[in-house]
This record gives structure tokens, C-alpha cells and sequence, in this order.
């Protein structure tokens, strides 16, 4: 079946109003960027639809990329005809006689965009499925308007007459970068970079902090990250890592607070100095990957306590997921033999054994009284590396870095 073009459908950015000009064009940025390796194709956008005209260049592996971009919510590889009935009859049967599979049933479904088109769609209907069966009656094909094996879709909009029997399913969201930035507390867990995934996927652009404590924490638990990191730069196109020197801070909190109260005190260090980072970086939000009631450290009573250390917004994907549909998700994105190895960050080397699950303010705010952790926390964010990590392409069987 040779197509002329696909078309991208909008889903959600349709309701953007007088904004949706913006969002198209990020989305338009997208597409060129997935596709850009594919010589001769142009991608035009009008207000309800986005086409990329493929100019003889195959469309299935151009389809392999546009189901990872964001804001897409379906596209589908069409073929351009004349608006005239007779014309679309003609393509109908066309496209039936070049499938590449076989089929028993089928329906024809009209969208009529253009109201000026002299026939309705159930008039279109029955035409165009009239003449398909007319044409096929030696083999048997009928109609079934429940379950078809084809769904053969005719698309009149006042440019075209767009057919087609295929809709693919896009990634959905939002175009990325189209919400802002936010940075994302990267650990070499299951959960954060589902987090990461998720919140790319409303539009954030994105930056990782790992908090990093030699020698408690080995080189390749910081290369664990550094590939979980690749990983989202597959979707991002490249992605900042900081990496924070946290061994300081952690031994002071382990010497001066007591046991239980030291998984609070961490975190709450932690964001604090995340909360700098982000500031620097000019982004809007943090990222967790926390889930509540998962651990200690995700109840309900140890989030309140940890938060009172900052006033940027805290946003938390999976806070309502539990661990096997977070499991699922990391392994449909490839994050989840990464984060499996058997290498521990920082929070799981000193995690106490009693720690407490509804830790009070007043306490944790006394224990830390009598410790300036303000120099630890500069300090920190200062000597805190920066890792630019580029997404990898193949060109001629070779792997090279793109530039986004």
C-alpha cells in the first residue's frame, strides 16, 4: 500500500484555545526532531492536524518514531483524494484490494469536517461501502459495523479527502517542553525515573539531582544512574544530571540525629538542597518518585514533615500508583533492569532500622536546632557535578550523539 502522507491527531491540545497556536508549534518541533533522519519529508500543520507529506519515503518506520513523541494522541498513514464521490469510491476499493492482509468484514466510518460536501455521511456510507462490496462480491466480503477487520475511514476536510484504515495510537500528553522546567530527584530506584517519564510526558522539561556519597556509594551506583538518565534522554533528546556530594552531610545527620528521625532529616536536607538547584537552574518544580504509604519516608505525616523545608511546589507522579503498576511502567519504558541492579544509593545504605512513620515537625525542627547545616548545604551546592548527557543515534551503524 503506498500512502501520501500521515496524519497526526491532535487529542488534548484541541482544547487549548487561544494557546493551542504555541503547543503546535512545540509538538511541530517534536516531530521534525523524532523524523529528522528521514530525507525529503515535510510536516505542515493547521489548526486541527498536523501531516507529514512523505514524499515516497516508507511510513512504517516513521510511525516506529512518532509513537514516542508527546502530544500526539493517533495518527494515521492516509491517502489523498480528490472531493468528488466517484473519486472516493475508486480509492475505497483500491485500498481494499492492496491490503497486505486478508479480511471478511468491514465498515466504512465518514468524518465530515467540510459541511459544504454535498453528501452527508451516512449517504457517503453507503456509497463508498456499496461499491467496495460490489466489487468483491466473488470473495465473500461483508459488512459488520460492530467488529470489523477494517475500519476504512473517510476523512473530508475542506483542503482533502483523507483515507485511510489504520489509526495508531500515539504516545498522548503534552508536546515536551511546552509546561516549563522542573528538576527531578533522580535515585537508582524502580520508581523516580517513571517519575521522570510521567512528568516529561505532561510537557516538563526536565534536570536530574542524585545525591552521591563516596564511599559509602560505589562508581557504578553512580553509573546506574548515569544510564537511568540515558534512558530518559532517549525521550527528552538530552538531559542534565547534578550530581551532589551528600557523604558529609549524611555522616553529620547520622552522628547528631537520633536514629529514627535521621530518614527525615535526610530528606529534608535533601530538598533543600534540590531546592537550590532548582532555583539556580530557573526551574518551577521538584520531581519525586515518591508513592504514598510505599516506605517510611512516603507517609502521609513524614511528606508534611518534609516539606515544610521549601515553598517550590512538589509534584509526584505516582504518588497514587502502587509498585506493580510503577513496575510495569519502568519495564514499557526500559528502566526497569537498570534500576535492578544491585547497587545502593545513599538513602538505602543509611536507611535506620526503626525509622518513623509519623515524624513530627516540632521534634525534627528541634533535633536540627542544634546543627548549622546552612555551610554543609552551600558547600554541597557547590562542589555538585554536572553530567550533560546527549541522546545517541545510529548513523550508518555507527553511534553518534545528537544535538537537541
Amino acid at each position: 500500500m503506498k500512502y501520501d502522507q500521515i496524519m497526526i491527531r491532535f487529542g488534548e491540545l484541541s482544547t487549548k484555545g487561544k494557546n493551542r497556536k504555541g503547543f503546535i508549534t512545540k509538538l511541530k518541533r517534536s516531530v521534525k526532531y523524532a523524523t529528522r533522519e528521514f530525507k525529503g519529508l515535510e510536516v505542515q500543520s493547521t489548526r486541527d492536524r498536523m501531516y507529514i507529506i512523505l514524499n515516497d519515503v516508507d511510513y512504517k518506520p516513521v510511525s516506529e518514531k512518532l509513537v514516542k513523541v508527546f502530544g500526539i494522541q493517533s495518527f494515521s498513514p492516509v491517502m489523498i483524494v480528490e472531493k468528488d464521490i466517484d473519486a472516493i469510491k475508486d480509492a475505497a476499493l483500491q485500498y481494499v484490494k492492496g491490503l497486505s492482509r486478508e479480511i471478511a468484514t468491514f465498515k466504512v466510518t465518514t468524518k465530515r469536517a467540510d459541511k459544504n460536501f454535498p453528501m452527508d455521511t451516512n449517504e457517503i456510507n453507503h456509497a463508498v461501502g456499496g461499491h467496495v462490496l460490489w466489487h468483491n462480491q466473488e470473495n465473500g466480503l461483508k459488512v459488520n459495523v460492530k467488529n470489523p477487520d477494517l475500519n476504512l475511514i473517510v476523512e473530508i476536510r475542506k483542503e482533502a479527502v483523507y483515507l485511510t484504515g489504520e489509526v495508531i495510537q500515539g504516545a498522548g500528553g503534552m508536546p515536551l517542553h511546552s509546561n516549563g522546567k522542573a528538576t527531578l530527584m533522580l535515585s537508582g530506584g524502580i520508581d523516580s525515573p517513571v517519575a521522570g517519564f510521567q512528568a516529561m510526558k505532561r510537557g516538563l522539561e526536565i534536570e536530574c539531582i542524585h545525591f552521591y556519597s563516596p564511599p559509602f556509594t560505589s562508581e557504578r551506583s553512580k553509573q546506574k544512574v548515569i544510564d537511568l538518565a540515558e534512558v530518559l534522554a532517549e525521550t527528552a533528546g538530552h538531559m542534565l544530571v547534578h550530581i551532589v556530594p551528600f557523604t558529609e552531610i549524611q555522616k553529620v545527620i547520622q552522628q547528631q540525629i537520633p536514629e529514627n528521625y535521621s530518614m527525615t532529616t535526610t530528606r529534608r536536607l535533601m530538598l533543600q538542597v534540590a531546592d537550590r538547584i532548582t532555583k539556580k537552574r530557573e526551574a518551577l518544580a521538584i520531581i519525586t518518585g515518591e508513592s504514598l504509604g510505599q516506605v517510611a519516608s512516603q507517609t502521609l505525616h513524614s511528606m508534611y514533615a518534609i516539606n515544610e523545608v521549601t515553598n517550590t511546589p512538589i509534584i509526584r507522579p505516582l504518588i497514587t500508583m502502587d509498585k506493580n503498576e510503577i513496575i510495569s511502567m519502568a519495564q514499557e519504558i526500559g528502566t526497569l533492569e537498570i534500576s535492578n541492579r544491585p547497587f545502593e544509593d545513599c538513602c538505602t545504605v543509611f536507611t535506620p532500622v526503626n525509622p518513623k512513620t509519623m515524624p513530627r515537625r516540632d521534634k525534627v525542627n528541634q533535633y536540627e536546632s542544634h546543627i548549622d547545616f546552612e555551610e554543609l548545604i552551600e558547600r554541597a551546592v557547590e562542589q555538585t557535578e554536572e553530567v550533560l548527557i546527549r541522546r545517541k543515534r545510529k548513523v550508518n551503524q555507527h553511534v553518534e550523539e545528537d544535538l537537541f
